[in-house]
């Protein structure tokens, strides 16, 4: 959640960084009407209780010179109900900025590029040239079908659209590619865990997936317990409401999981193939940063997921994403896009994030510094979205007869 302080005392430079990210003029009047109605409700609910202190404090020396005492109780009774009823005011005025502030998303860095949209998004550098081919690519779908790698058809009688099966060697390829992925990240210094692959709603409020994209989630039915959209939740939330040491941070994790999304925004994107799934294998890394490293920490993810990249042999580009283009919890994503001949484009095969302080407020991830209590900064990232990784291999490694080739890094695996 955002640091509502700074909003309230800082409220014009605050508003124009939210305007960055997209957050409407009424939204943020809104939130600055609740502040006014909170900030009414506790004056008066501290006056009032000031009076009734006041007149409380009366109780002895009325006692001593011998008065009548019956007037002050009534008084002090009335002023008690009116303390009562400020005092649940105020809570309610809290509650209501609270759950308004819960759907306003991160401020963006100061050094992130101004842009409403994907097209305004910033191209840092490319890595590896793409592969010339003398023939025309397929798209990996084609491919996929031909090598009897991905059955569509039964992915859909098994669930709906937007599932598929992986068979022989392209699920082969997957489970490589998933231990290729940890065994480097671990390598790199990131812890391995296995994590849940459902969690319950205050995990999600932590992360900042709920409430605002529950459309997006499937959650369990008459449970408390919702698939997740990324292992990044269950692996930043393995720290919720607790205070670390200084001498534990930074906490490098990594964890496989497949991912669960409704991709209910995406109505026509992506139809074809398994860009686009209900349910897809990720390798997450997450980090749990003092605020004064998270910068460097933030670097060294965004290189740990362009080695895989090179060592794989994938051309690749890094983006940086420009303010209207920010996830809900990012103050900073690079974007890594990897290169598909077959489609004659970059699409995103990772997203490293950088929430600065945003995730462990909702979570209330701290660590002690000194005598005070601090927030901890998260940051995560794919390291890497498994499918996307197969079609980048398919397209890349494919022969003109439809054969594909498997990269060195991997044969070890298979």
């Amino acid at each position: 959640m955002i640091d509502l302080k700074y909003l309230q005392n800082s409220f014009e430079e605050a508003s124009k960084r939210l305007e960055k990210k997209g957050v409407k003029q009424e939204s943020l009047e809104a939130l600055k009407e609740r502040f006014e109605r909170l900030k009414e409700a506790n004056r008066l609910y501290e006056e009032t209780r000031a009076k009734q202190n006041q007149l409380s404090k009366l109780f002895g020396q009325y006692k001593r010179d011998g008065k009548d005492i019956s007037e002050l109780q009534a008084q002090v009774n009335e002023l008690k109900a009116e303390v009562a009823k400020y005092q649940d005011e105020a809570r309610e005025a809290e509650d209501n900025l609270h759950a308004l502030a819960m759907g306003i998303p991160n401020f963006p860095d100061e050094s992130v590029p101004f842009g409403e949209s994907e097209d305004d998004n910033v191209e840092i550098r490319k890595v590896l040239e793409p592969r010339e081919f003398d023939f025309r690519p397929k798209e990996h779908w084609e491919l996929g079908e031909a090598n009897g790698w991905i059955d569509f058809e039964r992915g859909v009688k098994l669930a709906k659209s937007r599932f598929s099966l992986l068979k022989g060697q392209g699920a082969r390829l997957q489970t490589a590619l998933i231990n290729y992925f940890l065994d480097k990240n671990i390598q790199a210094g990131f812890e391995e865990y296995a994590v849940p692959f459902m969690v319950n709603s205050k995990m999600l409020e932590g992360t900042g997936q709920l409430p605002k994209f529950e459309d997006d989630l499937f959650k369990v039915s008459d449970e408390d317990l919702w698939l997740i959209p990324t292992a990044e939740v269950p692996l930043t939330n393995i720290y919720h409401d607790e205070i670390l040491g200084t001498d534990e941070l930074p906490i490098l994790m990594t964890a496989y999981s497949p991912c669960f999304r409704r991709e209910a925004g995406s109505a026509g994107r992506d139809t074809r193939g398994i860009i686009r799934q209900h349910q897809f294998a990720k390798v997450e890394m997450v980090s749990i940063a003092h605020p004064d490293k998270s910068d460097e920490i933030f670097e060294k993810m965004v290189e740990q997921a362009s080695n895989l990249l090179s060592e794989l042999g994938l051309p690749h580009r890094l983006v940086e994403l420009c303010s209207g283009d920010l996830g809900f919890s990012a103050a900073r994503t690079i974007d890594l896009e990897v290169w598909l001949p077959g489609q004659g484009k970059y699409r995103e095969i990772s997203s490293v994030s950088n929430t600065r302080d945003f995730q462990a407020r909702r979570a209330k991830i701290r660590f002690k510094d000194g005598k005070k209590n601090r927030l901890v900064h998260t940051l995560n990232g794919s390291a890497l979205a498994v499918g996307r990784t197969i079609v980048a291999i398919m397209e890349n490694y494919q022969n003109e007869d439809g054969t594909i080739e498997i990269p060195k890094v991997l044969k070890k695996y298979l």
